[in-house]
């Protein structure tokens, strides 16, 4: 068996794989809590994600009595971006800040502006970094607790955080590194100066964790971790990585030509290249957990959208599909820009959401929730043409997360983008890409020559009844929808 754990920022979810049946066996989940503000402010406790691991491990055993006894390895996949301090004694000395912080907004425009803008950050780096990069959270940080900042000794990820509770083992891999926004990722390595201008007066040398490998093996769990959470000590623990990079290893997304999308709390579109392709300000060409690069793009809106309408109206799941359906592509009229978190693409981190084109015919709670998974997707498809730019053309979407799990939404999808639409069997991408990178892994320090691309095919199986095709009229319906709403998003903020 091999575990794969994925630390996100709704809550943690664990699937077992037996690689006997050539099944995903058992899974287990624990929901987290978020500590947010109007300023932007999006915050976890660690403690959090290892009370959540413990829980969903739980439940697992709970569930379906499976022995873990038997698990032979673990993953673990984080959400990107964010920013653990320890201290010597390896305490937080603040709440993790999470991907979708927008607190550090004018850290990361002085971090660029030292950097001449845009262009001298791509030329440094080879990406653009953004506000929910770790670099302007370390900057804000020294700016807003100084006492605390003084006393930092380990800057470290989430997945990071995790695989060295585990293991005692201070390193990282290349995938999730690339998104701290202090790494070149063109050469896979820490960049000192800019560093420097993110974290004033820190060794990096000290305090950064080593870089290694994905296929190399983190460490091995502790006696102590092993005893809380229940598993055998000595487990190996994989390099893991991202929640995006294992979401493409659990969508199979590992050579040129598949395009994955996420409809999580945030959207993300990601597609995979043997060779560096050039960033711009809207696409991060990241590295990927398995010797390649992953240029993808994230909007910062798309399920944390619905949901604010589903609990302003008191509706579920299903009423909020029962509205879908009861009404027509473009919400008769009714345009919103999603932005309540900010926005990530286009850049505009202290954007608020707006909603355009009401009038008494057309305002009705169907429209709104209708408006509301359009302009969320609207967010997602203004990606894929930056792509398209870029000459990525896709000929088949695998969709992933919450909102692909909703027939209409999946539909709306391959609508609006005008490609064809299908989902892994398997919903949580992201575990089961580590629990695959595990087998990766443990296959490799066992001297057996496993490759990966073999493991995906065995493990990433497509839902067929989940298939969505572009329907012609609803594309041209979509099509006129979308173009309205980058209209106003060119009215209002010059994009």
């Amino acid at each position: 068996m091999y575990l794969g754990i994925d630390c996100g920022t709704q809550g943690t979810k664990v699937v077992v794989c037996d690689t006997d049946k050539k099944t995903v066996i058992a899974t287990g989940y624990c929901k987290h809590e978020l500590l947010s503000s109007e300023n932007g402010k999006r915050e976890q406790h660690v403690e959090w994600w290892i009370d959540a691991l413990k829980s969903a491990l739980e439940e697992v055993k709970q569930s379906s009595g499976v022995d873990l006894s038997r698990v032979k390895a673990l993953g673990v996949s984080g959400q990107q971006h964010g920013m653990v301090l320890l201290d010597k004694q390896d305490q937080p000395l603040h709440p993790a800040k999470l991907w979708c912080d927008t607190e550090t907004s004018q850290e990361n425009a002085d971090i660029l502006a030292a950097l001449g803008g845009s262009q001298g950050c791509l030329d440094k780096l080879g990406l653009e970094i953004q506000t929910g990069y770790t670099a302007s959270k370390i900057l804000w940080f020294y700016r807003n607790h100084p006492e605390k900042y003084a006393k930092i000794s380990k800057v470290m990820l989430p997945h990071d955080y995790l695989n060295y509770w585990m293991t005692g083992e201070f390193v990282s891999e290349f995938g999730d590194a690339s998104g701290t926004g202090y790494m070149n990722v063109r050469d896979r390595s820490y960049d000192p100066e800019v560093f420097k201008i993110a974290g004033p007066g820190l060794d990096g040398e000290s305090c950064l964790p080593k870089l290694n490998d994905a296929c190399k093996a983190h460490g091995f769990l502790t006696e102590a971790a092993a005893k809380a959470l229940g598993l055998p000590a000595g487990l190996l623990v994989s390099s893991g990585g991202g929640d995006n990079m294992m979401g493409a290893i659990g969508t199979g997304n590992i050579a040129p030509g598949i395009v994955t999308m996420s409809l999580g709390t945030s959207g993300t579109l990601y597609a995979f290249s043997d060779k560096y392709p050039k960033s711009n300000s809207m696409i991060a060409s990241f590295c990927s957990s398995n010797d390649g690069w992953l240029p993808l793009i994230c909007t910062m809106n798309v399920t944390s959208t619905t949901t604010l309408l589903q609990n302003l109206f008191d509706k579920d799941i299903a009423a909020f599909t029962e509205m879908l359906e009861s009404t027509q592509p473009g919400a008769d009229g009714i345009t919103m820009l999603p932005f309540f978190n900010g926005e990530r693409l286009p850049p505009l981190p202290n954007a608020k959401a707006s909603i355009h084109g009401l009038t008494p015919e057309n305002m009705s709670q169907a429209n709104l929730f209708r408006a509301s998974t359009e302009a969320a997707t609207f967010t997602v498809r203004y990606g894929l043409d930056l792509f398209r730019a870029q000459g990525i053309e896709p000929s088949e979407i695998r969709l992933i997360g919450g909102g692909a799990k909703n027939t209409v939404w999946r539909q709306m999808v391959a609508d609006i983008m005008n490609v064809a639409v299908i989902c892994p069997q398997e919903h949580e991408a992201a575990a089961l890409g580590s629990a695959i990178q595990a087998m990766w892994s443990y296959g490799q320090y066992q001297g057996n020559d496993v490759e990966l691309q073999a493991l995906c095919e065995q493990w990433v199986r497509l839902d067929d009844s989940t298939r969505a095709l572009p329907k012609a009229q609803n594309v041209t319906q979509y099509e006129a929808a979308y173009q309205r709403y980058k209209q106003y998003l060119k009215h209002q903020y010059n994009y």
